[in-house]
Protein backbone atom coordinates (compact mmCIF):
# COMPACT_ATOMS: atom_id res chain seq x y z
CA UNK A 1 0.00 0.00 0.00
CA UNK A 2 1.42 3.44 -0.96
CA UNK A 3 1.77 6.43 1.32
CA UNK A 4 -0.88 8.28 -0.69
CA UNK A 5 -3.55 5.70 0.14
CA UNK A 6 -2.61 5.69 3.79
CA UNK A 7 -2.83 9.48 3.84
CA UNK A 8 -6.33 9.26 2.42
CA UNK A 9 -7.31 6.74 5.08
CA UNK A 10 -5.80 8.86 7.81
CA UNK A 11 -7.63 11.96 6.59
CA UNK A 12 -10.91 10.04 6.64
CA UNK A 13 -10.40 9.64 10.38
CA UNK A 14 -11.11 13.34 10.74
CA UNK A 15 -14.79 12.48 10.40
CA UNK A 16 -14.68 9.97 13.26
CA UNK A 17 -16.01 10.82 16.73
CA UNK A 18 -13.53 12.98 18.59
CA UNK A 19 -12.03 14.44 15.38
CA UNK A 20 -12.50 18.01 14.13
CA UNK A 21 -15.67 18.43 12.12
CA UNK A 22 -17.35 15.63 14.14
CA UNK A 23 -19.55 16.18 17.17
CA UNK A 24 -19.82 19.37 19.10
CA UNK A 25 -19.28 19.71 22.79
CA UNK A 26 -22.89 18.72 23.43
CA UNK A 27 -22.80 15.71 21.12
CA UNK A 28 -24.71 17.40 18.25
CA UNK A 29 -23.47 17.46 14.67
CA UNK A 30 -21.62 20.63 13.73
CA UNK A 31 -20.07 21.91 10.54
CA UNK A 32 -16.63 23.51 10.53
CA UNK A 33 -18.23 26.91 10.01
CA UNK A 34 -20.49 26.75 13.06
CA UNK A 35 -19.60 28.62 16.22
CA UNK A 36 -21.13 28.71 19.65
CA UNK A 37 -24.30 30.79 19.90
CA UNK A 38 -23.52 34.47 20.03
CA UNK A 39 -24.30 37.81 18.41
CA UNK A 40 -24.19 37.88 14.61
CA UNK A 41 -21.44 40.09 13.30
CA UNK A 42 -22.15 42.99 11.02
CA UNK A 43 -22.70 41.91 7.41
CA UNK A 44 -24.94 38.89 8.21
CA UNK A 45 -23.99 35.32 8.90
CA UNK A 46 -21.10 35.53 6.43
CA UNK A 47 -19.70 38.66 7.93
CA UNK A 48 -16.01 39.28 8.44
CA UNK A 49 -15.93 37.81 11.95
CA UNK A 50 -17.38 34.47 10.86
CA UNK A 51 -15.21 34.41 7.72
CA UNK A 52 -12.05 34.84 9.77
CA UNK A 53 -13.22 32.17 12.22
CA UNK A 54 -13.92 29.72 9.41
CA UNK A 55 -10.52 30.40 7.81
CA UNK A 56 -8.77 29.83 11.12
CA UNK A 57 -10.78 26.66 11.74
CA UNK A 58 -10.00 25.17 8.32
CA UNK A 59 -6.33 25.95 8.85
CA UNK A 60 -6.48 23.98 12.09
CA UNK A 61 -8.13 21.07 10.27
CA UNK A 62 -5.28 21.05 7.75
CA UNK A 63 -2.73 21.05 10.56
CA UNK A 64 -4.58 18.24 12.29
CA UNK A 65 -4.61 16.21 9.08
CA UNK A 66 -0.85 16.52 8.98
CA UNK A 67 -0.63 15.44 12.62
CA UNK A 68 -2.76 12.36 11.93
CA UNK A 69 -0.67 11.46 8.90
CA UNK A 70 2.60 11.96 10.78
CA UNK A 71 1.41 9.82 13.66
CA UNK A 72 0.38 7.01 11.32
CA UNK A 73 3.55 7.20 9.21
CA UNK A 74 5.73 6.97 12.30
CA UNK A 75 3.79 3.96 13.52
CA UNK A 76 4.30 2.17 10.20
CA UNK A 77 7.69 3.26 8.82
CA UNK A 78 9.41 4.92 11.82
CA UNK A 79 11.94 6.71 9.64
CA UNK A 80 12.41 10.46 9.84
CA UNK A 81 10.12 10.85 12.83
CA UNK A 82 12.74 12.59 14.96
CA UNK A 83 13.53 15.15 12.26
CA UNK A 84 9.88 16.09 11.88
CA UNK A 85 9.11 16.52 15.57
CA UNK A 86 10.14 20.18 15.60
CA UNK A 87 8.00 20.96 12.53
CA UNK A 88 5.13 19.13 14.18
CA UNK A 89 5.30 21.36 17.24
CA UNK A 90 5.40 24.51 15.11
CA UNK A 91 2.38 23.52 13.01
CA UNK A 92 0.20 22.21 15.84
CA UNK A 93 -3.22 23.90 16.22
CA UNK A 94 -2.27 25.43 19.53
CA UNK A 95 -0.25 25.11 22.74
CA UNK A 96 -0.72 21.83 24.56
CA UNK A 97 -2.19 20.17 21.44
CA UNK A 98 -2.37 16.37 21.25
CA UNK A 99 -4.20 13.85 19.12
CA UNK A 100 -7.74 13.19 20.37
CA UNK A 101 -7.77 9.88 22.21
CA UNK A 102 -10.46 8.37 19.99
CA UNK A 103 -8.47 9.36 16.92
CA UNK A 104 -5.38 7.72 18.37
CA UNK A 105 -7.36 4.52 18.96
CA UNK A 106 -8.51 4.45 15.35
CA UNK A 107 -4.99 5.08 14.09
CA UNK A 108 -3.69 2.22 16.24
CA UNK A 109 -6.25 -0.06 14.57
CA UNK A 110 -5.32 1.25 11.13
CA UNK A 111 -1.59 0.78 11.64
CA UNK A 112 -2.17 -2.76 12.96
CA UNK A 113 -4.29 -3.47 9.89
CA UNK A 114 -1.51 -2.21 7.61
CA UNK A 115 1.00 -4.38 9.46
CA UNK A 116 -1.06 -7.45 8.66
CA UNK A 117 -0.09 -6.94 4.99
CA UNK A 118 3.45 -5.57 5.17
CA UNK A 119 6.60 -5.52 7.23
CA UNK A 120 6.53 -2.88 9.98
CA UNK A 121 9.77 -3.58 11.78
CA UNK A 122 13.31 -4.35 10.80
CA UNK A 123 13.50 -7.66 12.66
CA UNK A 124 10.29 -9.29 11.46
CA UNK A 125 9.30 -10.05 15.06
CA UNK A 126 6.11 -8.02 14.67
CA UNK A 127 4.86 -10.82 12.40
CA UNK A 128 5.20 -13.55 15.04
CA UNK A 129 1.71 -14.70 16.07
CA UNK A 130 2.21 -17.97 18.05
CA UNK A 131 -1.39 -19.06 17.55
CA UNK A 132 -1.36 -22.30 19.55
CA UNK A 133 -5.17 -22.44 19.74
CA UNK A 134 -5.42 -22.32 15.94
CA UNK A 135 -2.64 -24.87 15.60
CA UNK A 136 -4.41 -27.30 17.91
CA UNK A 137 -7.73 -26.83 16.08
CA UNK A 138 -6.17 -27.42 12.66
CA UNK A 139 -4.24 -30.47 13.81
CA UNK A 140 -7.46 -31.93 15.22
CA UNK A 141 -9.35 -31.30 12.01
CA UNK A 142 -6.75 -31.97 9.32
CA UNK A 143 -4.10 -34.37 10.65
CA UNK A 144 -5.54 -37.89 10.50
CA UNK A 145 -4.44 -40.98 12.39
CA UNK A 146 -1.66 -39.27 14.36
CA UNK A 147 -2.76 -39.01 17.99
CA UNK A 148 0.84 -39.16 19.26
CA UNK A 149 2.16 -36.47 16.93
CA UNK A 150 -0.70 -34.10 17.79
CA UNK A 151 -0.19 -34.47 21.53
CA UNK A 152 3.59 -34.20 21.52
CA UNK A 153 3.82 -31.24 19.13
CA UNK A 154 1.17 -29.17 20.95
CA UNK A 155 2.55 -29.84 24.44
CA UNK A 156 6.19 -29.38 23.46
CA UNK A 157 5.71 -26.16 21.49
CA UNK A 158 3.24 -24.61 23.93
CA UNK A 159 5.44 -25.37 26.93
CA UNK A 160 8.48 -24.00 25.14
CA UNK A 161 6.80 -20.74 24.12
CA UNK A 162 5.32 -20.19 27.58
CA UNK A 163 8.68 -20.65 29.31
CA UNK A 164 10.14 -17.23 30.21
CA UNK A 165 13.73 -18.53 29.99
CA UNK A 166 14.15 -21.86 28.19
CA UNK A 167 17.46 -23.55 28.91
CA UNK A 168 17.98 -24.55 25.31
CA UNK A 169 16.42 -24.48 21.86
CA UNK A 170 13.48 -26.84 21.28
CA UNK A 171 14.51 -29.80 19.09
CA UNK A 172 11.89 -32.15 17.64
CA UNK A 173 12.66 -35.11 15.39
CA UNK A 174 9.76 -36.36 13.24
CA UNK A 175 9.89 -40.01 12.15
CA UNK A 176 7.71 -42.19 9.94
CA UNK A 177 6.96 -43.31 6.43
CA UNK A 178 6.56 -40.85 3.60
CA UNK A 179 3.08 -39.32 3.35
CA UNK A 180 2.17 -39.73 7.02
CA UNK A 181 2.12 -35.99 7.76
CA UNK A 182 5.63 -34.89 8.79
CA UNK A 183 5.91 -32.08 6.24
CA UNK A 184 2.26 -31.22 6.73
CA UNK A 185 2.77 -30.62 10.47
CA UNK A 186 5.97 -28.64 9.84
CA UNK A 187 4.15 -26.32 7.41
CA UNK A 188 1.21 -25.98 9.78
CA UNK A 189 3.53 -25.12 12.65
CA UNK A 190 5.21 -22.40 10.60
CA UNK A 191 1.86 -20.92 9.52
CA UNK A 192 0.57 -20.70 13.10
CA UNK A 193 3.75 -19.32 14.66
CA UNK A 194 4.41 -16.74 11.91
CA UNK A 195 1.97 -14.65 9.92
CA UNK A 196 3.98 -15.31 6.74
CA UNK A 197 4.38 -19.04 7.37
CA UNK A 198 7.23 -20.62 5.42
CA UNK A 199 7.83 -17.28 3.67
CA UNK A 200 8.77 -15.63 6.97
CA UNK A 201 12.31 -14.37 7.33
CA UNK A 202 12.32 -16.12 10.69
CA UNK A 203 11.77 -19.55 9.10
CA UNK A 204 14.48 -21.44 7.21
CA UNK A 205 13.92 -24.73 5.39
CA UNK A 206 16.83 -26.98 4.40
CA UNK A 207 16.35 -30.02 2.15
CA UNK A 208 19.33 -32.35 2.43
CA UNK A 209 19.80 -33.44 -1.17
CA UNK A 210 18.91 -30.00 -2.52
CA UNK A 211 20.99 -27.75 -0.26
CA UNK A 212 23.82 -30.18 0.60
CA UNK A 213 24.09 -32.60 -2.35
CA UNK A 214 27.85 -33.28 -2.45
CA UNK A 215 29.80 -34.66 0.49
CA UNK A 216 33.08 -33.30 -0.89
CA UNK A 217 31.81 -29.77 -0.19
CA UNK A 218 30.72 -30.52 3.34
CA UNK A 219 33.16 -28.01 4.89
CA UNK A 220 31.70 -25.25 2.74
CA UNK A 221 28.18 -26.36 3.63
CA UNK A 222 29.04 -26.25 7.34
CA UNK A 223 30.23 -22.66 7.12
CA UNK A 224 27.20 -21.58 5.10
CA UNK A 225 24.76 -23.35 7.40
CA UNK A 226 26.21 -21.85 10.58
CA UNK A 227 26.20 -18.41 8.99
CA UNK A 228 22.55 -18.68 7.90
CA UNK A 229 21.40 -19.87 11.31
CA UNK A 230 23.32 -17.10 13.09
CA UNK A 231 21.94 -14.40 10.79
CA UNK A 232 18.38 -15.64 11.20
CA UNK A 233 18.63 -15.72 14.99
CA UNK A 234 20.10 -12.21 15.04
CA UNK A 235 17.23 -11.00 12.88
CA UNK A 236 14.46 -12.73 14.84
CA UNK A 237 14.00 -13.32 18.54
CA UNK A 238 12.14 -16.54 17.69
CA UNK A 239 13.34 -18.67 14.78
CA UNK A 240 12.21 -21.93 13.19
CA UNK A 241 14.61 -24.22 11.31
CA UNK A 242 13.28 -27.21 9.35
CA UNK A 243 15.59 -29.94 8.04
CA UNK A 244 13.81 -32.21 5.57
CA UNK A 245 15.26 -35.63 4.69
CA UNK A 246 17.36 -35.34 7.83
CA UNK A 247 18.55 -38.95 7.54
CA UNK A 248 20.56 -37.88 4.48
CA UNK A 249 22.41 -35.08 6.28
CA UNK A 250 26.12 -35.73 6.68
CA UNK A 251 26.88 -36.36 10.35
CA UNK A 252 29.43 -33.51 10.38
CA UNK A 253 26.64 -31.09 9.38
CA UNK A 254 24.60 -32.25 12.35
CA UNK A 255 27.61 -31.72 14.61
CA UNK A 256 28.19 -28.28 13.09
CA UNK A 257 24.76 -27.06 14.23
CA UNK A 258 24.97 -28.83 17.59
CA UNK A 259 26.09 -25.65 19.47
CA UNK A 260 22.88 -23.89 18.40
CA UNK A 261 20.81 -26.59 20.13
CA UNK A 262 22.92 -27.02 23.27
CA UNK A 263 22.32 -25.67 26.76
CA UNK A 264 23.51 -22.11 27.37
CA UNK A 265 25.06 -20.19 30.22
CA UNK A 266 23.40 -16.95 28.99
CA UNK A 267 26.80 -15.38 28.28
CA UNK A 268 26.64 -15.71 24.52
CA UNK A 269 26.18 -12.54 22.49
CA UNK A 270 23.42 -14.16 20.41
CA UNK A 271 20.55 -15.95 22.15
CA UNK A 272 19.70 -19.24 20.41
CA UNK A 273 17.43 -20.45 23.19
CA UNK A 274 14.30 -19.13 21.47
CA UNK A 275 14.89 -21.26 18.36
CA UNK A 276 12.95 -24.34 17.28
CA UNK A 277 14.65 -27.07 15.24
CA UNK A 278 12.60 -29.67 13.33
CA UNK A 279 14.21 -32.75 11.78
CA UNK A 280 12.02 -34.69 9.34
CA UNK A 281 13.14 -38.23 8.61
CA UNK A 282 11.88 -41.53 7.20
CA UNK A 283 14.12 -43.34 9.69
CA UNK A 284 12.25 -45.41 12.22
CA UNK A 285 9.31 -45.90 9.87
CA UNK A 286 9.69 -49.69 9.84
CA UNK A 287 9.86 -49.86 13.63
CA UNK A 288 6.78 -47.66 13.99
CA UNK A 289 4.88 -49.75 11.46
CA UNK A 290 5.79 -53.03 13.20
CA UNK A 291 4.41 -51.71 16.47
CA UNK A 292 1.19 -50.53 14.80
CA UNK A 293 0.79 -53.89 13.05
CA UNK A 294 1.36 -55.81 16.30
CA UNK A 295 -1.34 -53.76 18.03
CA UNK A 296 -3.76 -54.41 15.15
CA UNK A 297 -3.09 -58.15 15.16
CA UNK A 298 -3.66 -58.21 18.91
CA UNK A 299 -7.03 -56.51 18.41
CA UNK A 300 -5.91 -53.34 20.18
CA UNK A 301 -6.71 -49.82 18.95
CA UNK A 302 -3.83 -47.78 17.54
CA UNK A 303 -4.74 -45.02 20.01
CA UNK A 304 -3.47 -47.32 22.77
CA UNK A 305 0.09 -47.01 21.45
CA UNK A 306 1.99 -44.88 23.96
CA UNK A 307 4.73 -42.37 23.37
CA UNK A 308 7.04 -44.02 25.91
CA UNK A 309 6.75 -47.40 24.19
CA UNK A 310 7.56 -46.09 20.72
CA UNK A 311 10.22 -43.55 21.68
CA UNK A 312 12.45 -46.20 23.27
CA UNK A 313 12.35 -48.32 20.11
CA UNK A 314 13.05 -45.29 17.93
CA UNK A 315 16.17 -44.39 19.90
CA UNK A 316 17.51 -47.92 19.58
CA UNK A 317 17.04 -47.93 15.80
CA UNK A 318 18.63 -44.50 15.36
CA UNK A 319 21.71 -45.58 17.29
CA UNK A 320 22.42 -48.43 14.86
CA UNK A 321 25.62 -47.83 12.83
CA UNK A 322 23.72 -48.28 9.58
CA UNK A 323 21.99 -44.95 10.22
CA UNK A 324 25.17 -42.96 9.72
CA UNK A 325 23.92 -39.40 10.21
CA UNK A 326 22.18 -39.77 13.54
CA UNK A 327 24.38 -42.57 14.87
CA UNK A 328 27.67 -40.75 14.29
CA UNK A 329 26.53 -37.30 15.33
CA UNK A 330 26.51 -36.13 18.93
CA UNK A 331 22.84 -35.18 18.93
CA UNK A 332 21.78 -38.49 20.47
CA UNK A 333 24.75 -38.97 22.78
CA UNK A 334 24.30 -35.55 24.34
CA UNK A 335 20.49 -35.82 24.44
CA UNK A 336 19.99 -32.66 22.39
CA UNK A 337 16.83 -33.98 20.71
CA UNK A 338 13.99 -33.26 23.11
CA UNK A 339 11.28 -35.39 21.51
CA UNK A 340 11.23 -38.15 18.91
CA UNK A 341 7.80 -37.73 17.34
CA UNK A 342 6.43 -40.92 15.71
CA UNK A 343 4.05 -40.72 12.74
CA UNK A 344 2.00 -43.90 12.47
CA UNK A 345 1.19 -45.58 9.12
CA UNK A 346 -2.18 -44.55 7.67
CA UNK A 347 -5.05 -46.95 7.17
CA UNK A 348 -7.79 -47.04 4.53
CA UNK A 349 -10.22 -44.76 6.39
CA UNK A 350 -7.45 -42.20 6.97
CA UNK A 351 -6.78 -42.05 3.24
CA UNK A 352 -10.49 -41.41 2.66
CA UNK A 353 -10.34 -38.47 5.07
CA UNK A 354 -7.34 -37.08 3.18
CA UNK A 355 -9.30 -37.43 -0.08
CA UNK A 356 -12.24 -35.58 1.48
CA UNK A 357 -9.93 -32.74 2.54
CA UNK A 358 -8.48 -32.56 -0.97
CA UNK A 359 -11.95 -32.23 -2.51
CA UNK A 360 -12.92 -29.53 0.00
CA UNK A 361 -9.67 -27.63 -0.53
CA UNK A 362 -10.48 -27.32 -4.22
CA UNK A 363 -14.12 -26.48 -3.61
CA UNK A 364 -15.32 -29.66 -5.30
CA UNK A 365 -18.32 -31.79 -4.32
CA UNK A 366 -17.65 -35.41 -3.40
CA UNK A 367 -19.45 -38.63 -2.63
CA UNK A 368 -18.56 -41.61 -0.45
CA UNK A 369 -18.14 -43.61 -3.64
CA UNK A 370 -15.59 -41.09 -4.94
CA UNK A 371 -13.64 -41.22 -1.66
CA UNK A 372 -13.60 -45.00 -1.82
CA UNK A 373 -12.41 -44.91 -5.39
CA UNK A 374 -9.49 -42.62 -4.49
CA UNK A 375 -8.51 -44.82 -1.54
CA UNK A 376 -8.62 -47.98 -3.67
CA UNK A 377 -6.14 -46.40 -6.07
CA UNK A 378 -3.46 -46.46 -3.34
CA UNK A 379 -1.12 -49.39 -2.61
CA UNK A 380 -1.60 -51.09 0.77
CA UNK A 381 0.83 -53.30 2.71
CA UNK A 382 1.71 -55.83 4.04
CA UNK A 383 0.71 -58.29 1.36
CA UNK A 384 -1.52 -60.39 3.58
CA UNK A 385 -3.41 -57.75 5.55
CA UNK A 386 -3.15 -54.80 3.15
CA UNK A 387 -3.62 -52.56 6.16
CA UNK A 388 -1.34 -49.53 5.67
CA UNK A 389 -1.05 -47.15 2.72
CA UNK A 390 2.47 -47.45 1.31
CA UNK A 391 2.40 -43.77 0.25
CA UNK A 392 0.39 -42.50 3.18
CA UNK A 393 -1.71 -39.63 1.86
CA UNK A 394 0.93 -38.49 -0.61
CA UNK A 395 -0.45 -38.02 -4.15
CA UNK A 396 -4.07 -38.15 -2.94
CA UNK A 397 -4.71 -34.55 -4.04
CA UNK A 398 -3.39 -35.38 -7.52
CA UNK A 399 -5.56 -38.47 -7.83
CA UNK A 400 -8.82 -36.58 -7.41
CA UNK A 401 -8.10 -35.00 -10.80
CA UNK A 402 -9.51 -38.21 -12.29
CA UNK A 403 -12.92 -37.14 -11.00
CA UNK A 404 -12.91 -33.71 -12.61
CA UNK A 405 -15.18 -33.18 -15.64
Amino acid sequence: MGQGRLLGLACCLLLLPGGWGGLGSQGTPRGPWEEEQGPVAEGGPWGRTRYEAMKKHLGAVGALSKQYWQYLACKVWQEGCEEEEEEEEESSPGPGWSLPLVGQDYLEILSAWYCSFGKCCKTGDCRIVNNITGLEADLDGQLHGQHLAKEVVIRAVQGFLQSPRPQKALVLSFHGWSGTGKNFVARMLASHLYRDGLRSKCVRVFISLFHFPHHKYVDSYKAQLKKQISETVQLCKQSLFIFDEAEKLHFSLLDAIKPFMAHYDNKAQVDYQRSIFLFLSNLGGNTINEVALDFWRAGRAREEISMEFLEQRLRLELLEPAEKGYAHSHLLEENLIDFFVPFLPLEYHHVKLCARDAFLARGLPYTEAALDEVARMMVFVPKEEKLFSAQGCKSVSQRISYFLP
